[in-house]
């Protein structure tokens, strides 16, 4: 059996090695129950604390991680000490598997938000997996498709748009993964406003005065430990329009 990872993490004997916490995750739905019998056996499964490192960037290692429960953040850090943020994986999601694919060292941080149960796959059996179930090779295809469009529109936002536009184009993206109902969405908790600096590559005292900008204004509302988007229609009217003109 392999090791657990230098990281931090610690391999518990609570934590199941159980083909059904592995039904949990999307790219391996509709798998045979022998091949996640068999999936399960070759993992290394992980129990983590909140706030724990899982990979670090420039790491030469090549596992993909499946998040059976929590909440990671995929980070790095800018020379000056900035955290620049991509994104957060929730339960039944993967990462780590674009070190995977090319054999290169890891290409982003990822700390876990929440306590986390993780099952691990070394990079020969994923790329084993990938050979003999083509369903799966066409899930891993198709996110790797999906990354590369969103970084390429962060790029855009990042190189074309002041702080205030990629706020509200941030606040819009949150707004659809809650999801919109009779032109609202409730994002709650609420966004920390450090994260979401981290998000668009600011600080957090720019964050909060845009954030009280668009409360006066009617766009947002707080309720309790949520956000509100109380028009959706208005910030996406907003970011539509900012996106053209820099077009």
């Amino acid at each position: 059996m392999r090791a657990p990872l230098s990281t931090g993490m610690a391999l518990t004997s609570t934590t199941p090695r159980s083909s059904l916490a592995l039904r949990r995750i999307a790219l391996f739905e509709g798998l045979s129950d022998q091949r996640l019998d068999l999936l399960a056996q070759q993992c290394l499964w992980h129990s983590v604390e909140a706030g724990k490192p899982l990979l670090l960037r420039a790491e030469q290692q090549g596992d993909v991680f499946m998040l059976v429960s929590g909440r990671v953040r995929v980070t790095t850090y800018a020379a000056n000490g900035r955290q620049v943020t991509f994104r957060d994986s929730e339960a039944g999601e993967h990462f780590g598997d674009i070190a995977a694919i090319d054999g290169g060292p890891r290409s982003a941080d990822v700390v876990t938000l929440l306590p986390s149960v993780l099952a691990s796959l070394d990079r020969a059996a994923f790329l084993g997996l990938l050979r003999e179930e083509p369903l799966v090779a066409e899930r891993v295809m198709q996110r790797l498709a999906s990354l590369v469009r969103q970084l390429s529109e962060r790029v855009i936002e990042l190189s074309t748009l002041g702080v205030q536009n990629r706020l509200h184009a941030e606040l819009l993206r949150l707004a659809r993964a809650a999801g919109v109902a009779h032109n609202q969405a409730r994002l709650e908790p609420a966004p920390r406003h450090a994260a979401l600096a981290s998000q668009i590559s600011t600080n957090r005292e720019q964050v909060t005065r845009e954030l009280n900008v668009l409360v006066r204004s009617g766009v947002l509302q707080k309720d309790g430990k949520a956000l509100l988007v109380a028009d959706v229609a208005r910030l996406e009217a907003m970011v539509s329009q900012v996106r053209d003109d820099a077009g």
